[in-house]
């Protein structure tokens, strides 16, 4: 085969010819014919040196012959793109077992550095992009869903135990106060749990829990006792405050399949009310078998989480100042939540339904925040990046809840603007934003207290409406994501 496009000096000449060629100086003419190195040299007499022009250098090669070393730099064009010396361009051929046969006959240069220089050339700098990292932030759909079920599942022991509770304006103020204080309590407590069960295993954050959850549900007992006085709403409302505790050990414990589990009376029991009226007594005992359940189910949580490592103290943690704005956030939501089911009840039970899927486009929105992070070159493309994200994804979760509202023939506006309120104020939270949430929830929570009932949909309105400004603002930055 003839030689390549950019032949060197000698590259076309046999073995003996190279030979011969290196006993001269450079530019010394010798006395080769058809290959076969002549007698004269550096010593040979005058008049018996030739006087025949020097031999070409480069043997031409036909148009038609192919080049083996455009070949050799087509086949290793990644590793040569990707080099950054020639020297890893020759380990690699060193590798590939490229001998110096080949180097010589096949591609016409002395040795593999000279060919790893001339790839190098050749070659045009192109480095790969790196493989992106896992996503941190890929989660379950089914998982989400179990959550989304576990949250909304609670509101068919109302159903069950409709005909338990008392009437009257201080009873129902009473239950209404017991599970405010449980709401706000249980969310603050979500987060130092949270927070501790990051920073120092499951066992920082049982103890967080074991110490937490009894208060808060002694407090939620002594509200609901403290309005609507001795009675069966007491009751209820002291079976409510001890349902929210445990719910949240098992639910930040990661325990969703066991307070399912011990939710399955309480569905049965309203699912038996398709069929027949089970009675007050069977009525009872369903709900006391749910709520012993869960309370067994969080205290042997706790108790195996506790024997687990910790990188950290059992005294180590966040000041309890830290989780206060989450603790409010909680209160002003179960207030806009109450507000909202006292006008339309059977909105709410959608709402708590979506929640697994409101916690899924929580997560889906980080991963579209690394996303736009990779494939974005400016601060303002990763901004709109960032909002184009936002508006999907909540557009998403407020077309899940204006789906069975339609279907019902209800107006969807009241739900969707509380929905899009909590929505983005939990979004707001998982970036460590919790002031901001929590000051416009109180605010539209007051709003609505204050002001009639059909006022109250403009006011979550106005609200949701200033949480997507703050969170196009703060998340539009790429520090936020990081």
């Amino acid at each position: 085969m003839s030689g390549p496009l950019r032949l060197l000096p000698g590259a076309g000449d046999t073995a003996q010819q190279h030979a011969a060629r290196r006993r001269f100086p450079a530019g010394w003419p010798d006395n080769t014919t058809d290959g076969h190195v002549g007698q004269a040299g550096p010593h040979a007499p005058a008049d018996s040196l030739p006087t025949l022009a020097p031999r070409p250098l480069r043997r031409p090669r036909p148009s038609w012959a192919e080049d083996p070393f455009d070949e050799l730099a087509e086949r290793l064009a990644d590793v040569c793109g990707a080099a950054v010396h020639p020297d890893e361009i020759a380990a690699v051929l060193e590798s590939d077992g490229l001998t110096q046969e080949q180097i010589t006959g096949r591609y016409g240069r002395r040795d593999l550095f000279e060919v790893a220089e001339e790839l190098y050339e050749r070659v045009p700098r192109r480095f790969p992009d790196p493989e992106p990292p896992p996503d941190p932030w890929r989660t379950s759909p089914w998982r989400c869903v179990l959550r989304g079920a576990v949250f909304g599942l609670p509101g068919l022991a109302y159903v069950l135990g409709a005909g338990l509770l008392a009437s009257g304006t201080g009873a129902i103020a009473g239950l209404a106060a017991s599970a405010l204080v449980a709401w706000a309590w249980n969310q603050g407590l979500a987060h130092r749990a949270y927070v501790r069960l990051a920073s120092g295993g499951r066992r920082a954050a049982a103890h967080s829990l074991r110490v937490g959850a009894p208060v808060g549900a002694l407090a939620a007992m002594a509200a609901g006792l403290l309005l609507s006085g001795p009675g069966t709403m007491a009751a209820f409302a002291a079976g409510q405050a001890l349902y929210l505790a445990a719910g949240t050990v098992l639910l930040v414990l990661g325990r969703e399949r066991d307070l399912l589990l011990a939710l399955a009376p309480t569905v049965a029991g309203a699912a038996s009310l398709l069929l027949w009226d089970p009675g007050p007594l069977a009525v009872t005992a369903l709900l006391l078998v749910t709520v012993a359940a869960a309370v067994l189910l969080a205290a042997r949580e706790i108790v195996r989480s506790g024997r687990a490592e910790s990188s950290a103290g059992p005294g180590n943690g966040p000041p309890v100042a830290a989780s206060l704005p989450y603790a409010l956030f909680g209160l002003a939501a179960g207030a806009l939540t109450l507000m909202a089911a006292s006008a339309d009840g059977p909105a709410v039970v959608v709402l708590t339904l979506s929640m697994g899927v409101a916690e899924w486009l929580l997560y889906r929105y980080r991963s579209l925040g690394l996303a736009a992070l990779r494939h974005s070159t400016t601060p303002k493309g990763f901004q709109l990046r960032a909002g184009r994200a936002l508006l999907l994804c909540l557009a998403g979760y407020l077309v899940v809840l204006a789906a069975p509202t339609l279907i019902r023939g209800v107006s969807p506006g009241p739900l969707l603007a509380l929905g899009a309120v909590l929505w983005t104020a939990l979004l707001l939270q998982a970036f460590g934003t919790a002031w901001p949430p929590a000051a416009v929830c109180l605010a539209a929570a007051v709003g609505a207290a204050m002001g009639p009932a059909d006022v109250r949909p403009l006011v979550c309105g106005c609200a949701a409406a200033a949480l997507v400004l703050i969170s196009y603002a703060l998340l539009g930055r790429a520090t936020a994501h990081r």
